[in-house]
């Protein structure tokens, strides 16, 4: 049980939260548009939890180094030596492996598209190398999720899930930047890019605020353009408003709250946007 234990806080399981009610979302639409099934269900949930798995294990394998000189990351898995690197590349190969494999089992394009996805959700790990623009290459990584699962549903893409992915692209990019913000000593001193250590406290939180007022654009787009439904309203409302919340208890003189503004904030709003959402689609669609 410690050893399982090990291994999720590795992954950090907990945080599937921030992309599985999207990837829910976007399953529901593929529903609407063809039929439900029971298997393919847990099969989509199989390759989110094997792709985000292979992800972060990767991420951890790569960053190790600079894990073990940070302060702040410096008790993880692999560099505090709880998990060792080689069992960190055997789960990621075999995380990698499943996600291909049940692709391969859902249609032909899931499975075309796989190595397309994994590039980008394991590449993601090198960009704060070369790159300020990281944030919206994990975003990017996330957005995935809602486009996939609809794929997987019905075969072929749609406008609404790809909107769906842009909201995730910007609102995980977003919030990436204020986590950032914890480490914005540590990656000027590594030479590590991003749009703290690039652009500095101040500018980089009006940067997500600008990203964060994208996402909340595309949820109105929706609104209007598809799921115009009461229940959809009040999701996109309460979304908003814990987006908006997340912004007024960080501030460049104050970062306690980070973790909150990170974890909780992001994890409800996620929840709620897409219980509403199901709610407009199967529950109260004219109300």
């Amino acid at each position: 049980m410690k050893s399982l234990q090990k291994y999720l806080e590795l992954v950090k399981f907990s945080h599937t939260i921030f992309a599985m009610p999207f990837a829910a979302i976007g399953f529901m639409l593929g529903v609407v548009a063809g039929e439900f099934s029971w298997w393919l269900l847990v099969q989509v949930m199989v390759c989110m939890v094997a792709a985000r798995t292979a992800a972060m294990a990767f991420n951890r394998i790569v960053d190790r180094h600079y894990d073990a000189k940070n302060p702040r990351t410096a008790n993880r898995e692999i560099p505090a030596g709880k998990i060792s690197l080689a069992a960190a590349k055997i789960l990621t190969a075999t995380c990698s492996g499943i996600f291909m494999l049940t692709c391969y089992t859902i249609n032909p394009l899931c499975f075309y598209l796989s190595p397309v996805a994994l590039a980008i959700v394991l590449g993601y790990s090198y960009t704060k190398r070369f790159t300020s623009f990281c944030h919206l290459i994990l975003g990017l990584g996330l957005a995935i999720a809602p486009v996939g699962a609809y794929i997987a549903v019905t075969g072929e893409f749609a406008l609404l899930p790809l909107l769906l992915s842009a909201l995730v692209l910007s609102w995980v990019a977003g919030f990436d930047i204020i986590f950032a913000l914890q480490d914005i000593d540590f990656d000027r001193q590594e030479s590590l890019n991003s749009i703290p250590a690039r652009l500095g406290l101040k500018r980089a939180l009006g940067v997500s605020v600008f990203l964060h007022i994208i996402t909340l654009s595309i949820a109105l787009v929706i609104g209007i353009a598809y799921l115009n439904a009461t229940m959809y309203w009040v999701g996109a409302a309460l979304f908003g408003a814990l987006l908006t919340y997340q912004h007024c208890i960080v501030s460049p003189t104050n970062l306690s709250r980070v973790g909150l503004a990170f974890g909780t904030t992001n994890g409800i709003a996620s929840v709620v946007y897409a219980l509403f959402i199901a709610l407009a689609l199967f529950v109260a669609p004219n109300f």
